[in-house]
């Protein structure tokens, strides 16, 4: 069977041309026939996933679909709980834990109607990068399975890429959705802060936490998110907005859309390899034959940026496992062992100087935006390293493209935007304004119908 996006899978179903079962029996199949490449797996739900599709298939032939993820076969990140099934959060300290209700975001998609295939890879408490000394090994790119997927959503990307799930949940404190589209060449969506609610997720930094959708397309993605948005009272930080129609905001045309590219980033700041620089280069010019016009932007230089995020990001994560940490510090892998340390070292006077700093940052974007829709710059460097080549302080080297949108809070997506000399994805990341999260939506989808880009499928998997 050929591999479907949501929309296409879903309209397949409405006329009943395609079911929900046979749908769910070829991912399965095709998660047979990856898994022991790709580790996108820590727990395959196969039993849950057949009697889902049954039962969506038993309602969608009685009844019609609910709505487009009506049958749709998913994956839900290890940090997410869901009910009666193990989560682990990738750790040694969670093994056996089996929460009693799902999360919020789970269980928006169970609502949905969708076929849950299994919990997905992570860096452990989605944190730490990819590690070989916890229980389930780290996932690889369908890409090249000797290279890295980015992280912490690093089974979802591979997931989503092998067309093993159509969609699956991923979460974002300094990029751990946009990281994996990018070097997975799928879209991944981090919502405005707020409007998707985190109850049940485990926390990594509070005040930097996003859940999102990720998925092939951004159509998918917008799907999806009509799914999972919306005021929850059990997050504090879950914001009371009008959710609108994602999908209907898809225009297919940009006419009067003002793009700001913030070549300094990725140009000066840190530059990135020829593939991703010709991939801007071309995503701005399909922006201008689509109607959009496209502007300079110059904020603070990307370093104070990730200096910002990466201090508030450490310290907030060394307090979110500080019991653990010093109670059974020896059960976390070597890698987030040494980022708790750094973390519970941080003093309070630097903390509140970076958040201090954090708020003279996001008033900044807020001006350089205003009379602007989206803005522009890269989702990762180049094409993936391989994974033995990623260092213990890779958020450390070079300042992240991802993590200014974190500390700003807004709504930030990373599209695939060609392959690199190694064959792998590049991407292209657009940046909207606070709860505008459906006109990056609909810059993304306008890219991608009026692109190739998503015709292309890993070889393992085409």
């Amino acid at each position: 069977m050929s591999i479907f996006t949501i929309a296409e899978a879903s309209a397949a179903i409405a006329a009943k041309k395609l079911s929900p079962v046979e749908l769910t029996q070829a991912c399965l199949a095709r998660l047979a026939a990856t898994e022991n490449t790709l580790h996108a797996f820590v727990l395959p739900t196969e039993e849950r996933a057949l009697a889902d599709a049954q039962a969506a298939e038993a309602e969608i032939f009685a009844k019609g679909p609910r709505g487009p993820l009506h049958g749709i076969p998913v994956g839900v990140k290890d940090i997410v709980d869901t009910a009666g099934i193990e989560t682990t959060c990738g750790s040694k300290i969670l093994q056996g834990n089996v929460p009693a209700k799902d999360a919020a975001c789970a269980a928006a998609l169970v609502s949905a109607g969708t076929v849950l295939m299994g919990k997905l890879t992570t860096h452990e408490f989605a944190d730490g990068g990819p590690s070989f000394d916890l229980p389930t090994p780290p996932a690889a790119n369908p890409w090249n399975p000797e290279h890295f997927t980015a992280g912490s959503s690093s089974g979802t990307g591979a997931a989503v890429a092998a067309g093993v799930i159509l969609c699956g949940i991923g979460t974002d404190t300094g990029g751990s959705i946009r990281g994996p589209a990018a070097l997975c060449g799928i879209a991944g969506l981090k919502p405005t802060y707020g409007l998707v609610s985190r109850a049940g997720v485990a926390p990594a930094a509070f005040s930097l936490d996003h859940i999102g959708p990720m998925a092939w397309t951004a159509e998918d993605c917008a799907i999806m998110l009509q799914a999972m948005a919306g005021h929850d009272p059990a997050d504090p930080a879950s914001a009371s907005q009008p959710i609108p129609d994602y999908r209907a905001a898809l225009t297919g045309h940009l006419q009067g859309v003002r793009v700001g590219v913030i070549r300094h980033f990725h140009e000066v700041d840190h530059v990135v390899q020829p593939a991703v620089q010709a991939g801007i280069d071309h995503a701005l010019e399909v922006f201008k034959s689509l109607g959009a016009s496209v502007h300079e932007v110059t904020l603070s230089p990307l370093a104070d940026w990730q200096a910002c995020g990466s201090l508030i990001s450490m310290t907030e994560r060394a307090a979110a496992y500080e019991e653990w940490a010093r109670t059974r510090l020896g059960d976390f892998s070597a890698r987030v062992q040494r980022r708790l340390q750094l973390g519970a070292l941080v003093s309070g006077v630097d903390y509140v100087q970076a958040v201090r700093r954090r708020r003279e940052l996001r008033a900044e974007l807020k001006a350089a935006m205003a009379g602007l829709d989206v803005v522009v710059t890269a989702g990762a460097p180049g094409e993936a390293p391989k994974l033995d080549a990623v260092p213990v302080w890779d958020a450390f080297a070079k300042p992240g493209f991802t993590i200014p949108f974190n500390v700003a809070g807004y709504p930030a997506m990373c599209v695939c935007s060609g392959f690199g000399p190694g064959g792998l994805p590049v991407s292209t990341q657009i940046v909207g304004k606070p709860f505008q999260d459906a006109m990056v939506l609909r810059v993304g989808d306008a890219f991608e119908k009026a692109t190739d880009w998503r015709k292309t499928r890993p070889a393992m998997v085409s």
